[in-house]
């Protein structure tokens, strides 16, 4: 078993990184290389812009590259609920805006003609219990009633044609959604990037961030300095550098995956006939699907602690035997990958993005960010062009989380917490 990435160990590593010293002045720097990062850096030569790309390990090494690869429409949260808190017409102008990002990552697919497996074979939201799939019926009424009508449900009885699974109690399909070899799409759209003339410089961390005495931005790494017209934030939960601000905004969570040996493809179509990517109703969520060389993947939040090597293989332990309770026929598989990341999460759950201090910034995408980080990378291109207007966020605040300094001091309590409610709710 191997305790990395599926998607990086399975992808051609970036091959058109900077050599050279970071040095001279450039339009914008951007900083970070996973999918924010590259979409923006894409958006913002083609525009003519001369831009510096500086990522602080490699290219899709944080979340990007580790998370579960489904480019899922529609809200993590129940419609109605975020209907009632924020209004219909915004509810709506969000979840559209997550309709566009599936949109835009198959339009740079087919566009750079990036070969990563992306099919829109739809999500199936899973109830746990039978009271979730009323739940679930009510939200879908609203859903289609609405702003998605590409949405409807599948009862209990007719739940094996799209799960073999008992666990279940029915479910709510997304007809929009999509799946895809995520390494091999934010890497893509890096060397998209690199054609279009980004500079781009791995394993280069930002240690230094200041205003300019004329005017832009100077920017310190450790092969030398930059100077940059406009800085675009694109770095999630990264602890490099300094970003104090953004640390007390944003909790780092661990999200665990395990990947299955290759399977049978008769025993896919047991499993996963439609070969949708599945999500379930719990708060301590799991998730699953298949990947194009006939895997199962399956992830979720198996501990609220961050990722290492001995963390991801205790939450490697407990995601095998939510494989084993969901499949049982899999018992006897062999479990070829197991790896962890870092969800960037606000404390609500959606995206922030815009500008501070001169400062650009677009992260927080909570465990829903391959199709929202794909837009707001490009879209962000716009924003710092002038067209504020564009971007969806644009009216959120983003006060600090009280208590937090950076260090999820607090991750096991939510853990209990979400436990609780998951055995009671």
């Amino acid at each position: 078993m191997k305790l990395t990435s599926y998607w990086l160990d399975t992808s051609e590593p970036f091959r058109s990184a900077a050599s050279g010293p970071v040095a001279g002045h450039c339009d914008v720097a951007v900083i970070g290389g996973g999918l924010t990062g590259s979409s923006a850096a894409l958006a913002l030569a083609r525009k003519g812009a001369r831009v510096v790309l500086l990522e602080a390990e490699t290219i899709g090494h944080a979340a990007s590259g580790r998370n579960g690869g489904m480019c899922n429409n529609g809200f993590a949260q129940d419609y109605g609920v975020m209907s009632a808190r924020i209004g219909k017409d915004a509810a709506n102008t969000l979840y559209r805006a997550f309709d566009a990002g599936v949109d835009m990552v198959e339009r740079l697919v087919r566009e750079e003609q990036i070969d990563c497996s992306f099919a829109r074979v739809g999500k199936i939201k899973l109830a746990a219990k039978p009271e979730h799939y009323d739940k679930l019926a009510r939200g879908q009424a609203l859903l289609a009633a609405n702003v998605d009508a590409e949405t409807w449900m599948v009862s209990k009885a007719d739940l094996s044609s799209e799960v073999g699974s008992q666990r279940y109690y029915g479910g709510l399909v997304y007809g929009k959604s999509a799946t895809m070899h995520v390494g091999r799409f934010v890497r893509g759209l890096a060397e998209a990037a690199a054609r279009q003339g980004v500079e781009i410089h791995e394993r280069t961390p930002m240690t230094g961030l200041k205003p300019a005495s004329g005017g832009g931005h100077v920017i310190d790494t450790p092969k030398g300095r930059l100077n940059a017209r406009q800085v675009l934030l694109a770095s999630g939960t990264s602890h490099t550098g300094p970003l104090g601000w953004i640390r007390r905004r944003i909790v780092p969570v661990g999200a665990f995956l395990i990947v299955t040996e290759p399977l049978p493809i008769a025993t896919l179509d047991r499993l996963l006939p439609r070969r949708r990517n599945a999500v379930d109703t719990k708060n301590l969520v799991t998730y699953f699907r298949t990947t194009p060389d006939n895997r199962l993947l399956l992830g979720g939040r198996a501990r609220f602690a961050v990722s290492n090597p001995a963390s991801d293989q205790k939450s490697g332990a407990i995601l095998q035997a939510s494989l084993h309770d969901v499949f049982p026929e899999l018992r006897s598989a062999r479990i070829d990958y197991c790896w962890g990341g870092m969800v960037d999460m606000t404390r609500d759950r959606l995206p922030r993005a815009g500008e501070r201090n001169g400062i650009y910034y677009s992260m927080g995408y909570s465990g829903h960010g391959t199709q929202m980080s794909t837009l707001m990378g490009t879209i962000m291109a716009e924003v710092m062009d002038g067209r504020v207007e564009l971007n969806p966020w644009k009216d959120f605040d983003w006060p600090a989380i009280p208590g937090h300094f950076g260090s999820p001091w607090f991750l096991p309590l939510v853990g209990a917490y979400y436990r609780i409610k998951d055995r009671f709710q």
